[in-house]
């Protein structure tokens, strides 16, 4: 299937009952952080699906024509092949070897170019820690990897900004504290509730993969000054004598 095709089949699946809920789940209205977002009205299982039969053998270079879709189902689709390509090439075996380093880093520069069109959070969250946050953890020759997540983190878009911060799900996972601290600090001030929702997520993850002690010790600097959102999230995993003693800070 080409890009093209696989746009008219996900358009042939088109559910209008579906896409009215999902324009009010994700905000689509005037002033809303989805607005103007466009739906067919199919749900994550249906777009997975889809991946799985025509994905592999979609070329590489037809997943930016997924990506530039109107429709956020055909975008999903085209995020979630390049996460199952990488994933593929992220393989123990695979690890150091430079064909493999070179097609990752393609997916990673193609990921990035196309940042603003995974633009909602669920296509950031669905994609971003399982693309960049594996990165993070893997050989690269695209150069320092602080400066390119910083160059995320530094931007004027929402959807950049995010991926800055939920790519370090996985770092946390593998035991690596570092980039959710770092990015946690970054984006402490935020503005936005869909950022504070993801530093808490992330600073929860911390207390839960890493250390308690940790998490801790960041609260004990930032609680006070942390977005009530962030904190609440932050301090989920926590007994009720914990969660009542931070809300009080």
């Amino acid at each position: 299937m080409t890009a093209k095709e696989i746009i008219g089949y996900m358009e042939s699946l088109h559910n209008e009952k579906q896409r009215q809920v999902l324009m009010g789940f994700f905000k689509t209205g005037p002033g809303e952080y989805g607005e103007g977002d466009e739906f067919l009205g199919l749900k994550v299982p249906q777009t997975r699906e889809v991946v799985k039969l025509v994905g592999h053998d979609l070329p590489i270079e037809e997943v930016p024509e997924l990506l530039m879709s109107r429709w956020h189902e055909v975008r999903l689709c085209g995020l979630l092949i390049l996460v199952a390509r990488f994933e593929k090439l992220a393989k123990k075996r695979l690890e150091n070897d430079e064909a493999a380093i070179q097609k990752r880093d393609e997916i990673v520069s193609m990921y990035l170019q196309h940042a603003e069109r995974a633009n909602n959070w669920d296509l950031v969250d669905l994609s971003a820690p399982k693309i960049l946050g594996n990165w993070l953890l893997l050989p690269t020759r695209l150069g320092d990897k602080r400066k390119i997540m910083d160059g995320l983190a530094a931007s004027d878009c929402l959807w950049r900004q995010r991926m800055s911060m939920v790519s370090t799900w996985k770092t946390t996972q593998q035991g690596d504290p570092s980039w959710c601290l770092r990015y946690a600090e970054w984006h402490l001030h935020h503005p936005h509730d869909l950022m504070h929702k993801a530093v808490g997520w992330m600073l929860r993850e911390v207390g839960k993969r890493c250390s308690m002690d940790l998490l801790c010790q960041f609260l004990e600097r930032h609680a006070h000054e942390m977005p009530r959102t962030a904190l609440r999230y932050a301090i989920e995993q926590m007994s009720d004598d914990e969660r009542k003693y931070w809300m009080t800070r």
